[in-house]
C-alpha cells in the first residue's frame, strides 16, 4: 500500500511514518516543518520506499502533486497549540478546517477513498458523561482547536456520504512518549531544567486528565484499519484510567529525583478553553481487540526519559 501522511515530521505523523515503513508499506510524508522535525525522519530517509515532500497544505497544487498515486491518506497535520488558540484564531481554521478541505479535494482529484484522521477529545468540550462516549452529545465548545476538529470531522463524513470516502476518525486524549515535544510533560521538564526548586502549575493542579503512549496510539489505528468496516469509523483513543495533573507533576519530578515547591495559577481550568476532566469512553476500539501496554504513568516515564537522552529537542522544538 502507498500512504501519504501529512504532518509526516510530527510527533505522532513520524512515528506512523516508522510503523508503516517496518510493516513493508511505501509512504509518501508531506510536511511544511512548521513544528515537524527533520531529525524524526532521520531512519525514514534511509529507507527507499520513503518519500519526502516539504510543503503546506493550503498550497492546493503541491498537495495535489505530491499526493498523486497513492492508496491511503493520513492526515495529521495540524496547529495543536490549543492554550494559545485565543491569540490566533484564524491559524486553527487554516491549518486544520481549511487545510482539512484541501486534503478531501486532492483526494477527490486522485479518486483516494480511504483517509485516516486525527481528532481529538477536545470536540466533546467539557463533557457532562463520563467516560464519554463516542455518541455523547456536544456540547458549547470551548477551545478554536476543538471546534476546528469538529468542522473537519464534518467535512471527512459529508465526503464520506457524498463521494464515497472510508474514513477513521480518532479522537484522542494527550498522547506522550518518544519524540514528544509539546504539552505539559515538556513544559515542566524545561521549568525543572531552568529553576528545579519551584514549578509553576497553571490551574489548581486538580485538573483530572487521561493520556496515552504513542505506540499504543499507532497500535489502535492499526487495529482500527483492520477490523472495521463502516463507511465512517469513529473511536476515542486513551487508558481506563485519569491522573490529576498534580499526580503527573510529581512522577516527573520523581523521575528526575527532584522535590520542587509547587505553586498554582487559576482555578479549575489552567487557560481559556481548559477542560477540567477529560476521560474518553473507549470501549468501542477496545471490542476490537485493541489494549494499551502502557499505564499514563509509565507512558510519562516514558517521556521523561526521552527528554532527558535528547536535549536538543528543547533547542529545536
Amino acid at each position: 500500500m502507498k500512504c501519504f501522511v501529512t504532518g509526516a515530521a510530527g510527533f505522532i505523523g513520524s512515528t506512523l511514518v516508522d510503523r508503516l515503513l517496518a510493516r513493508g508499506d511505501e509512504v509518501v510524508g508531506f510536511d511544511n516543518f512548521s513544528t515537524g522535525l527533520t531529525e524524526f525522519l532521520v531512519e525514514a530517509q534511509k529507507h527507499k520506499k520513503f518519500t519526502l515532500h516539504q510543503g503546506d497544505l493550503l498550497d492546493k497544487e503541491a498537495l495535489s502533486k505530491a499526493m498523486r498515486g497513492c492508496d491511503l491518506v493520513v492526515h495529521f497535520a495540524a496547529n495543536a497549540d490549543v492554550r494559545f488558540g485565543i491569540y490566533h484564531p484564524h491559524k486553527d481554521l487554516e491549518q486544520n478546517t481549511i487545510a482539512t478541505f484541501n486534503v478531501l479535494e486532492a483526494m477527490r482529484t486522485h479518486q483516494i477513498s480511504k483517509i485516516v484522521f486525527s481528532s481529538t477529545g477536545s470536540v466533546y468540550g467539557e463533557a457532562k458523561v463520563f467516560p464519554t462516549p463516542e455518541d455523547a452529545p456536544f456540547p458549547v465548545q470551548t477551545s478554536f482547536y476543538g471546534t476546528s476538529k469538529i468542522a473537519g470531522e464534518g467535512l471527512i463524513s459529508a465526503y464520506a456520504e457524498g463521494f464515497g470516502f472510508q474514513a477513521y476518525i480518532f479522537r484522542f486524549v494527550s498522547i506522550l512518549g518518544e519524540r514528544y515535544t509539546h504539552g505539559h510533560v515538556y513544559d515542566f521538564y524545561r521549568q525543572l531544567l531552568e529553576h528545579p526548586e519551584h514549578l509553576h502549575i497553571l490551574g489548581n493542579g486538580q485538573q483530572k486528565k487521561s493520556y496515552l503512549y504513542v505506540q499504543d496510539c499507532v497500535d489502535a489505528i492499526f487495529c482500527a484499519l483492520e477490523h472495521a468496516r463502516e463507511r465512517v469509523n469513529i473511536f476515542n483513543l486513551g487508558t481506563e484510567e485519569y491522573c490529576e495533573v498534580r499526580d503527573s507533576a510529581a512522577w516527573i519530578c520523581e523521575s528526575l529525583q527532584l522535590q520542587p515547591q509547587f505553586s498554582y495559577e487559576g482555578g479549575e481550568r489552567g487557560w481559556i478553553g481548559d477542560s477540567p476532566f477529560i476521560f474518553l469512553d473507549t470501549a468501542k476500539i477496545r471490542g476490537l481487540g485493541w489494549r494499551p501496554k502502557l499505564s499514563i504513568r509509565q507512558g510519562v516515564e516514558r517521556t521523561v526519559a526521552f527528554l532527558k537522552n535528547n536535549p536538543w529537542v528543547l533547542k529545536r522544538s
